[in-house]
């Protein structure tokens, strides 16, 4: 079976591969247990394991969101991936602030794949993205901490003879005043797992909030201290007795297969074990990762490539810039554009390309496996559990509830690791299937593994037209051509009137009002795999709504704030975050001034509202230095103001230095770049000043994993413009530089 061919029937598959002890459901598909008496080391080390190979299953399983130890410690399962946006510390918040408890009695940990308790509530499946992660939990994890809380103080009065209503709770400590009572979580924890959860526990008003919101370092990241001192385990630190280390030599152009392969001097690197063929193409076992490079390097490999995607990049560009130039599917329009374009005095036309992009986590692909041939663990940086737990249970022939999978702290994703073709899950059980049951494995990806991989952000090409009339923009016309990455996929279901509404969004509505107005795609066949990269569609379509918008602006000789703002009657949010971006950096016009100028441009991904202002030079030959950039920011109910100022800060450093260096070229069908040496990424000294403004919100919080991304690129060009260059078209702005 291909990794390619394999079906995941059913996502939402419900399975559970962990007993349910002490489990108690409340509202709203809440479960929450309390499991007591538990050590604190117990606490603190990770996800409970149910099952060894070889072993029977274990005492504790956890399988819930909250957990009370003995010593006073509050665990909260954490059903999303961390990666290093924050779910661990905003999640855990969460519970905090509704059990009252002191921030440093706080823990979390990954909780188990089980899509019956830990489904994400956008998807429907266990699984992260679409900076959902607080989103989709405010409530439910609230709810989690209140039941708890309602429970010890219930069983805190039984103790002490008096009535609930009557007792309070302050950092992590339960008080009965009148009384003179007072005891920890710990001490009633146990007798508390036995009460049936409330039915619907008050939740606070936010004007009680002493968590939520708090912005003096009190509630610091739970995974930076693990990070930073070398405690933390990630999947490339993995060391398992017996365990095989396995590379995969994959085919040099998208859609090749193996033909033939000779593994004679493979095998006679010392320390290869064996070299198997697998869907994916040949993979070499070995006692470590460097006999694996090794013999991966000695492998000699025949490829089919009569399937094989061959074009390069400059043709594909080409045939989208033709196809562009023609009328598409209509997927967003009002009024009557064409007519209103066509008796226009003056039309605008601008061309916007962009280019394939890799992810390039720090961490690249990788995945552990042990299977004893009727049940499995596997550990890695699971992004997508449900869908990597069944992928595995179908290539190893078990059911759902013979495989646990453990998610583990992953360095980075940026999209990477949530695949609808879940490839590197069903990569890694074709390994451990080849080689047969008893012998763990490891997959490892290199950097040029990953980099020359594919699953890249989509080449995309823009064309927009406008017309002015009465120094306003009165037409707008945009065509979008480019791959999907919905169709074909587990995922097609969130296709809309038959097209990939990702390749669009943002760009088939606008927070402008214009009166007549059309945005139509072309969707596009090409033999490279694509994936969301970080901010999806919003990466590409920011940056040609923004760069447009302002050269309109600036043919029409409006200032680039004021010009936009008195398009957004309709829009308070955006405006907003406009207006509060133009009063922190304290604008008062693009200049240039002294040699600098400043672009602006402000989008909405994810329902969370970004602006930016970017103070921009010209250095040696016309290349640009960013020296700072200004942003605010809208996503509802700041949960943890500094989480998302670091988001914000490396959604922008991302951003920019994709839209400066990155570009994965394809010559003939082959990716140009292996290493970050050709795949350039921003250095420390390129890193601009970024000063970050979290706007105060009553509406319902939203993410910033991605948001900070899509507008530092218009933001940069717009500048650019305003120092008498043109806004570039086709990225990366710097083309060619290593």
């Amino acid at each position: 079976m291909g990794i390619h061919d394999i079906a995941i029937q059913d996502l939402e598959m419900q399975h559970t591969a962990f007993s349910r002890r002490a489990m108690l459901k409340g509202t709203a598909g809440l479960v929450i247990g309390l499991y007591l008496p538990i050590s604190s080391a117990k606490a603190q080390s990770g996800a409970a394991r149910a099952f060894r190979p070889g072993e029977g299953a274990a005492a504790f399983a956890p399988n819930a969101f909250v957990r009370v130890a003995t010593d006073d410690t509050v665990t909260v399962l954490i059903k999303h991936i961390e990666f290093g946006q924050g779910p661990f510390t905003g999640l855990a918040t969460l519970v905090a602030e509704e059990m009252d408890a002191d921030w440093s009695q706080m823990r979390a940990e990954h909780a188990p794949s089980n899509p019956d308790l830990y489904k994400n509530l956008a998807f429907g499946i266990q699984g992260t993205g679409g900076s959902s992660a607080i989103a989709n939990s405010y409530e439910q994890m609230r709810k989690a901490g209140a039941s708890a809380r309602a429970m010890l103080v219930e069983v805190a009065g039984q103790a002490w003879n008096v009535a609930p209503g009557e007792i309070t709770v302050a950092r992590g400590v339960i008080r009965h005043a009148a009384s003179g009572h007072e005891g920890r979580f710990g001490e009633f924890a146990e007798a508390a797992s036995r009460l049936p959860a409330p039915a619907d526990p008050r939740l606070k008003d936010p004007s009680a909030f002493q968590l939520i919101g708090r912005d003096d370092g009190t509630v610091h990241k739970l995974d930076v201290p693990p990070k930073s001192n070398g405690t933390a385990q990630f999947t490339i630190d993995i060391r398992e007795p017996g365990m095989l280390t396995v590379l995969v030599a994959r085919p040099p152009r998208f859609g090749a297969k193996v033909a033939s392969f000779d593994a004679t001097a493979a095998k006679a690197v010392p320390g290869v074990v064996d070299v198997k063929q697998i869907s994916s193409g040949v993979a070499v076992y070995a006692e470590g990762t460097w006999p694996a490079m090794k013999g991966r390097e000695r492998l000699r490999v025949t490829w089919d490539e009569s399937g094989a995607e061959k074009r390069g990049s400059d043709q594909l560009v080409e045939e989208y810039r033709a196809l562009a130039r023609q009328p598409g599917q209509v997927t967003g329009s009002h009024g009557d554009a064409e007519a209103a374009l066509s008796r226009a005095d003056k039309v605008i036309e601008a061309e916007f390309v962009f280019p394939y992009l890799a992810h390039a986590p720090m961490e690249p692909l990788d995945g552990f496996l042990q299977w004893d041939g009727t049940r499995a663990l596997a550990r890695f940086g699971s992004q997508l559990q449900t869908g990597d737990h069944n992928t595995i249970a179908k290539v190893l022939g078990l059911t759902p509830a013979q495989v646990q999978l453990e998610t583990m702290l992953a360095g980075g994703s940026f999209g990477r690791r949530a695949q609808p073709s879940m490839h590197v899950a069903a990569e890694l059980a074709e390994a451990a299937k080849a080689i047969g049951p008893g012998r763990p494995v490891k997959i490892v990806w290199t950097r040029e593994d990953d980099i020359r991989g594919g699953y890249y952000r989509p080449l995309i090409v823009h064309r927009l037209r406008g017309a002015l009339r009465d120094g306003r923009i009165a037409a707008w016309a945009s065509t979008v051509v480019g791959q999907s990455i919905l169709a074909g996929s587990p995922f097609a279901g969130m296709m809309k009137d038959g097209y990939d509404p990702t390749l669009v969004e943002g760009a088939n509505e606008l927070p402008y009002e214009i009166a007549d107005f059309r945005c139509d795609l072309h969707t596009t066949n090409v033999g490279v795999p694509v994936l969301w990269w970080r901010s999806v569609g919003h990466t590409h379509t920011g940056y040609a709504v923004e760069c447009f918008v302002d050269e309109l602006l600036q043919a029409a000789g409006q200032d680039p704030v004021a010009g936009r703002l008195a398009m957004m009657q309709q829009a308070p949010r955006p405006a907003g975050v406009l207006r509060a971006v133009a009063d922190l950096a304290r604008w008062s016009g693009p200049g240039p001034t002294n040699g600098r100028a400043r672009g602006v441009a402000v989008v909405e991904s994810f329902n969370t509202f970004v602006a930016q202002i970017a103070e921009v030079s010209l250095g040696e030959g016309n290349e640009p230095r960013v020296h700072k950039v200004w942003c605010a920011v809208d996503c509802g109910v700041p949960v943890n103001p500094d989480v998302i100022r670091a988001q914000m800060q490396s959604g922008i450093g991302y951003g920019l230095g994709h839209a400066l260096f990155a570009e994965v070229a394809l010559d003939a069908g082959r990716p140009v770049p292996a290493n970050f040496d050709t795949y350039r990424s921003l250095r420390i000294n390129e890193m601009p000043e970024v000063e970050v403004t979290v706007l105060r919100s009553a509406e319902k919080p939203t993410g910033v994993g991605e948001p900070g991304v899509p507008p530092v690129a218009p933001a940069v060009a717009n500048a650019m413009a305003r120092l008498g260059l043109a806004r570039p078209r086709r990225l990366p702005v710097l083309r060619g530089v290593a």
